[in-house]
């Protein structure tokens, strides 16, 4: 079975199964910040030892994200995926039970961790470019993400209503109901694995020639190094803006609806960045987002925070959100093809969550230090803007050795 032979149905019963997996896996993971004061409260743990279960979290994803991307790759997804939604409900079953700051980091950092890695953004955007033709590749995967965003706009309302009326462990119960509803979006997701590449995407090549291709190009490389950056400012934001938020007097639902804004804007910006990439050159479109979201963290932490200028903040780094997944995954195809594309990108993805350990951990350990965010999040936005410009200039010129394209790379526009 090919992409082009493949019905209707089956194309959105693959694609929307992809979907809902990427939304409920990312919704739950990026609304933990919510459960940060009650859980520091009530098991004794610290906001920094809370930010090293959200730092080992990120770590565990981004290492084991490229061994899990090359059973993928090798076996199929739909084990891949299934095994990822069982790990995702130890995890909270962990989580709601813990005692100590190990038994948090055990389920929150080690479970989620590797369940993220089975489901999340890596997995799913490889299902949804094995599922159409090269043209619709780019708009897919944007498309994918975009209803991927979905989840938090679900999570976060419903974890901060939880928690405030029944408790935090309530609300993670709540959480594995939606893990019940991961089991068969993963069942649909995994059809694909009877969906073979094109043939111009069948040369033969090995695992370790293509990973050592990927290792001698400087692109590949600074794309891996960008993205270090992406993981950083993300998840500073999504663990420490509930608690600067109630270091400034505001009230917590101020938090879950500046979450909300994140993933319903997320939809626009990841659709049309998807759409975007199929029609110009994708290390541009990628660094402008680096260098957008600094400047928009800049503007606003430098002034006062309120209701309405943080539901404005969430919005506009909704709209930078995981616009840059199908950006990335779509520049590792158009470099070195489709074959091993969730091995490639997962490698990448290490690079993304060395990021995310370091903002999750060395924002809560700033915090705990000086009593403020302000020294993490100008590393943040300096360090946002070398990567913006950085990535814009990346190499993409095609390894020779490297299958070839049956759709032309988008050109450079006037």
């Amino acid at each position: 079975m090919t992409p082009a032979s493949l019905n209707s149905v089956q194309r959105w019963s693959i694609l929307g199964g992809a979907a809902v997996m990427l939304s409920l896996a990312m919704g739950m993971r990026q609304s933990f910040g919510l459960f940060q004061p009650h859980m520091v409260r009530d098991i004794g743990v610290t906001t920094a030892d809370f930010s090293l279960a959200m730092a080992i979290q990120n770590l565990v994803w981004g290492v084991t994200q490229p061994f899990v991307g090359a059973v993928a790759d090798r076996l199929g997804l739909r084990w891949v995926t299934l095994a990822g939604v069982a790990v995702y409900a130890v995890g909270l079953g962990l989580m709601m039970n813990a005692t100590s700051a190990l038994e948090l980091m055990l389920g929150s950092g080690l479970c989620i961790g590797l369940a993220l890695s089975c489901t999340a953004s890596s997995v799913a955007m490889s299902i949804a470019s094995r599922a159409v033709t090269p043209a619709k590749r780019s708009v897919t995967m944007g498309i994918v993400s975009a209803l991927g965003s979905l989840g938090l706009v679900i999570a976060s309302p419903m974890a901060q209503t939880l928690i405030t009326t029944s408790g935090w462990r309530v609300a993670m119960v709540g959480f594995l109901g939606l893990v019940c509803v991961m089991v068969p979006a993963a069942l649909g997701a995994g059809a694909v694995d009877r969906v073979k590449a094109p043939p111009s995407q069948q040369l033969e090549q090995s695992l370790r020639a293509v990973v050592r291709s990927a290792f001698g190009h400087s692109g590949y490389l600074v794309m891996a190094s960008a993205f270090f950056v992406c993981g950083l400012q993300l998840v500073f934001i999504t663990t420490h803006l509930p608690t600067y938020l109630a270091d400034c007097g505001m009230d917590p639902s101020v938090g879950a609806a500046a979450l909300a804004a994140i993933g319903l804007f997320n939809v626009i910006g990841s659709y049309l960045f998807g759409w975007l990439g199929g029609r110009y050159p994708k290390q541009y479109l990628l660094g402008s987002v680096y260098v957008l979201r600094s400047l928009f963290v800049a503007a606003y932490f430098l002034t006062p925070p309120t209701p309405a200028s943080t539901i404005v903040f969430g919005a506009a780094m909704g709209a930078l959100w995981l616009g840059v997944v199908p950006l990335v995954n779509g520049l590792v195809v158009e470099l070195f093809g489709l074959r091993y594309m969730t091995t490639l990108v997962g490698i990448a993805f290490f690079s993304h969550q060395i990021g995310s350990f370091l903002g999750a951990w060395a924002g809560g350990v700033i915090y705990d230090a000086l009593g403020s965010y302000d020294v993490a999040w100008k590393a943040a936005v300096l360090i946002g803007l070398i990567a913006g410009f950085a990535q814009m200039l990346m190499n993409v010129r095609r390894p020779a050795d490297a299958p070839p394209l049956s759709a032309p790379l988008p050109q450079p526009t006037a």
